[in-house]
């Protein structure tokens, strides 16, 4: 009768190989520890350093809130839409509300807006840490539908160091490496069946 295979009778690198099949998540503490920032005492927060008087970002912020509602309740419609055009009116350099409006854009099927905004988002999110991170990940998203997978992986390599758990999946599913071993895995059960 035959030895039972293990885990401990496999080569320190086929060990990894299924680890890295069976845990995709540790794949890039384990074969790029440069993108993961887990001792990162950086925050993820939105800094409130705007030019314009406190009330009126308060203002803006209650009208991208409102937009955002009407968005969440099926009605990203031109009355959201208006009410995001007016946040930035008066808060012209406020990432988050390009972030958002950005989303609601790409529910509509806008992409190439949802686009704009994006960018806008990340030029401006250079204080607003946690929403440029979001926009990171939505352009990666974007860029992965236009299939421009170096550029989304650019952009998920940079929100998955602010910390994105997102990213880092994403970055998994666009790994040749990742997506190798799992065929073989695939292969090999289907010749055990």
């Amino acid at each position: 009768m035959p030895q039972p295979l293990t885990k401990s009778c496999l080569s320190a690198h086929d060990q990894q190989v299924l680890e890295s099949i069976f845990n995709p998540l540790e794949l890039t503490s384990t074969l790029a520890p440069q993108l993961i920032n887990a001792d990162s005492s950086e925050v993820l927060v939105d800094t409130d350093d705007y030019e314009e008087p406190k009330e009126v970002v308060d203002k803006s912020k209650l009208l991208e809130i409102e937009a955002v509602k009407l968005v969440e309740e099926n009605h990203a419609d031109v009355l959201a839409f208006e009410k995001f055009k007016e946040a930035l009116t008066l808060t012209p350099k406020r990432a988050s509300i390009y972030n958002n409006r950005a989303q609601a854009l790409r529910l509509a099927g806008k992409d190439d807006d949802a686009f704009a905004d994006l960018n806008k988002a990340i030029e401006y999110g250079a204080t607003q840490h946690k929403t440029r991170c979001h926009a990171l990940c939505q352009r990666g998203v974007l860029y992965r539908k236009m299939d421009k997978v170096d550029d989304a992986r650019r952009d998920f390599e940079e929100a998955a160091k602010m910390g994105s758990k997102f990213a880092k999946t994403q970055l998994v599913e666009i790994n040749p490496f990742a997506a190798l071993c799992n065929q073989m895995l695939r292969q090999a059960f289907d010749q055990l069946k």
